[in-house]
């Protein structure tokens, strides 16, 4: 069952998972979307790979969405982006990006989000949040206290090559298995020694491949992408899409204990008044 965030968005938004093998997609409202009652839609999906551009992009997506109807998009872009702007190439993909104009190509209103970002924020339930996406590449981002922190870890120096090369899909292959896993247990716990977070979160496709989780952290489940997609719509944020500066490179997208916390407030606020009279 689809988690209950999914119900809470006032629009219809199709979400756009960019991947480096596949494109998936899901929307939000209409058939593409579970009302209470009724049965939750599978994620559709295209294949993607280095000679797909963001024009193939669009038309793949809307010829897959054809009977979906949306308001807006979300996309999680595998790459850099900053201020909801693609800002460099991706590695996995045709060039071609930066500076396209999705809105245009869309015909509505879009919002981008590295995909890594995305998915965490989907993940996440409070505190500080460290996630890694093994996939086709790396991906890594941190949410402290509801502010999403897009990470390029994949693309440091690490060992002869970089964090990418060791533990995306070419160090699965070059490595093999034993070798790849040590890896991983080794960077998780450096990055967990340094940043101390409450949570750990390994998601993308590769995690399956892995015998045990790391300490202190939990497996992702990739549809947690598409709940990064729709909380970046949800009712409680402003018209910029950001609780804060909508120019900053984080921004503030979820807080799960805003509502409790509103709650309290008001319950305060009541008893301070009914002391004054």
């Amino acid at each position: 069952m689809l988690p209950k965030s999914y119900r809470e968005i006032a629009m219809n938004v199709l979400v756009v998972d960019v991947g480096g093998t596949s494109v998936k997609i899901l929307a939000s409202g209409s058939s593409g979307f579970a009302r209470e009652g009724e049965a939750p839609a599978e994620p559709r999906k295209f294949p993607s790979g280095p000679t797909m551009t963001p024009a193939l992009m669009v038309s793949g997506v809307k010829e897959l969405a054809r009977d979906w109807n949306y308001d807006a998009v979300s996309i999680g872009y595998p790459g850099v982006v900053i201020r909801g702007r693609v800002m460099a190439e991706p590695y996995n993909l045709a060039p071609g990006w930066v500076g396209f104009d999705f809105e245009k190509a869309f015909g509505c209103p879009v919002r981008i989000l590295n995909d890594a970002a995305m998915q965490a924020l989907g993940s996440y339930q409070g505190g500080l949040l460290l996630f890694l996406g093994l996939g086709t590449g790396l991906g890594s981002a941190l949410i402290a206290d509801g502010v999403v922190v897009p990470m390029e870890l994949a693309h440091m120096a690490y060992r002869k090559a970089t964090y990418e090369d060791y533990l995306g899909i070419r160090g699965l292959q070059r490595l093999g298995k034993k070798k790849w896993r040590r890896h991983i247990g080794f960077v998780v716990a450096q990055l967990i020694a340094v940043l101390h977070p409450d949570d750990g979160v390994l998601g993308g496709g590769n995690v399956k491949k892995l015998k045990k989780l790391p300490p202190g952290c939990r497996e992702g489940n990739n549809a947690n992408a598409f709940l990064g997609g729709f909380r970046l719509w949800e009712k409680e944020q402003t018209q910029s899409g950001f609780h804060g500066d909508a120019t900053a490179q984080t921004s503030v997208l979820w807080n799960p204990a805003r509502k409790e916390e509103e709650h309290e407030s008001a319950k305060i606020r009541k008893l301070e008044k009914e002391r004054r009279t």
